[in-house]
């Protein structure tokens, strides 16, 4: 009996313990059971991937994870990830704007004035331009002005001669002149034949060019000269002299030329496209080599009727005073003429636009990485902005500096190649997502050279449709240099390109032939 009682308080402690354990153990171990295996399964429950994209913002998607000629990986996209992000714009994260160097500038009414450059060189005033040409047949006596480049004054000697026409016409001019007072009583007919033997006398030798002071000299009962001396026509200096002491010279033979060179004029070559935007009278600024620290200005005088078929170019002349003598014929000149109206207009930077040939675009910054890209309708040009006509209104923020690199970070083309379509994030499932229409130009070719340290290439390529060019070889800018890391000169390739500004082509994509075939293979359906 003595064991009986522990043995009866034990099975009592027991039956008590478990009457607790069972009256709370449920409620707590229920409990646990639910809170722990919901918060497992939210930590485990993965984001839904919706496609790949191409690492440099092409519009190429994949379902499946993959490469692209560069050996890059294709980016993974998550539902949620473009939360925020409008149709038709992009987005890249603030971190990423910072790198790019992304620059803005709200677009401003401006005074849209433009430089019409071109290339002159001075040419002697036409109109200045004297020659001396001895009437008559004679020798030269002696020089007064016996070298080129002297420069003279008018009426200044320039050379004596003689000639036997010359002393005769005298003679006959002293003897009319003397018969006419010796015949001042007689009649009235024997009067007028030695008059009329006179003023012929006096009229060949004005013809001749004898001086006023010599034929006053001679009708005053002077000799007859054996020399006679000839003057400058004008002042100026002696661009040519063929007059050599002893020479003998026929009627007509020119002697001297003397240019008056303190007026000039400019001839310019004008591009056929600037004509119809200058106007005769307007001020021209202008600059020589040899004066860098001097500014000129001329008038535009003229505007020549004919056009060069070789250079597409139309001559204009301009007028200029010459103080000093510092411009001399055939120096070169810069020529510079402001054009274009003077009224306000909405205008952006030149580097605010990509130009793919076809269209014009312009990114807005949104704010918060958010880009919109704006198709613009472009007006006049000055030489740093360009009017908008249609698409961006004054104050409105653009980019102006990396915008190229936006279009190789981000799915830009999608964005653009169907404006009032969704972006890629906005599809419901991978095959879904449309393939955008390219926004630049294509070819195929050969890559004949790198310059890594320019951001150049070399490429020989093919006719480009878009363009109607005929197959070339011609040099372009990199979008990206990585473009062409896994390739080297001699390699056949695919290329796109856009026209960033006039005459300045950029490759935005540079395949190898071969890569991009084999990598478009597994994706023909999507």
């Amino acid at each position: 009996m003595k064991y009986q009682i522990p043995v009866a308080l034990a099975a009592l402690l027991l039956a008590l313990g478990a009457g607790y354990w069972a009256g709370k153990g449920p409620g707590v171990g229920a409990g646990d059971t639910a809170t722990k295996p919901a918060a497992a399964a939210a930590a485990a429950a993965p984001r839904k991937l919706l496609y790949y994209r191409n690492p440099m913002g092409l519009a190429d998607t994949s379902p499946v994870p993959k490469k692209d000629s560069m050996g890059m990986d294709y980016i993974a996209v998550y539902e949620g990830e473009d939360e925020g992000v409008a149709a038709g714009e992009v987005k890249i994260s603030t971190e990423k704007v910072q790198k790019l160097g992304v620059k803005t500038e709200p677009a401003a009414l401006r005074e849209l004035a433009r430089q019409v450059r071109a290339a002159g060189r001075v040419e002697i005033d036409e109109r200045r331009l004297h020659t001396v040409a001895p009437k008559f047949e004679g020798w030269v006596e002696r020089l007064h002005v016996n070298a080129t480049g002297q420069p003279v004054a008018k009426g200044q000697p320039l050379f004596e001669v003689y000639s036997p026409e010359l002393v005769s016409a005298q003679r006959e001019y002293v003897v009319a002149a003397k018969g006419v007072a010796a015949l001042k009583d007689a009649g009235a007919e024997m009067q007028s034949g030695m008059r009329q033997l006179s003023e012929a006398s006096l009229l060949r030798l004005r013809n001749w060019d004898i001086s006023e002071e010599q034929i006053k000299a001679l009708a005053a009962g002077g000799e007859a000269k054996r020399t006679l001396t000839f003057r400058a026509p004008t002042g100026g200096v002696v661009l040519e002299k063929k007059a050599i002491a002893g020479m003998r010279f026929m009627p007509g033979e020119m002697l001297y030329q003397i240019a008056d060179l303190s007026a000039v004029w400019v001839l310019a070559d004008v591009f056929e496209r600037d004509i119809g935007m200058l106007k005769v009278g307007q001020k021209v600024k202008l600059g020589i080599n040899a004066y860098p620290d001097k500014s000129f200005v001329g008038t535009l005088a003229y505007i020549y009727p004919t056009l060069k078929a070789e250079t597409r170019t139309i001559p204009v002349r301009i007028e200029l005073a010459n103080p000093g003598g510092l411009l001399k014929p055939a120096m070169y000149a810069s020529v510079e003429l402001a054009v274009g109206a003077r009224e306000q207009r909405v205008t952006v930077p030149l580097s605010a636009v990509i130009d793919s040939g076809a269209r014009q675009i312009v990114l807005i910054d949104k704010g918060a990485g958010r880009f919109e890209p704006r198709q613009v309708k472009l007006g006049a040009r000055s030489d740093s902005h360009v009017e908008i006509m249609e698409g961006v209104r004054d104050g409105e923020p653009v980019v102006v500096a990396a915008n190229f690199l936006i279009d190789a970070e981000s799915n830009l083309k999608a964005a653009v190649g169907g404006f009032g379509h969704a972006a890629h994030g906005a599809t419901a499932t991978p095959a879904a997502a449309p393939a955008a229409a390219s926004s630049g130009h294509q070819a195929s070719g050969t890559l004949d050279a790198i310059d890594a340290k320019a951001g150049t290439v070399t490429v020989s390529h093919g006719p480009v449709a878009s363009l109607k060019w005929p197959a070339m070889t011609m040099d372009f800018m990199l979008a990206n240099p990585a473009l062409t890391a896994k390739l080297k000169p001699g390699s056949a390739v695919a290329i796109e390109f856009v026209e960033r500004k006039p005459g300045e082509w950029v490759i935005t994509r540079m395949d190898a032939t071969a890569s991009a075939a084999a990598a478009a293979a597994p994706h023909q359906g999507h």
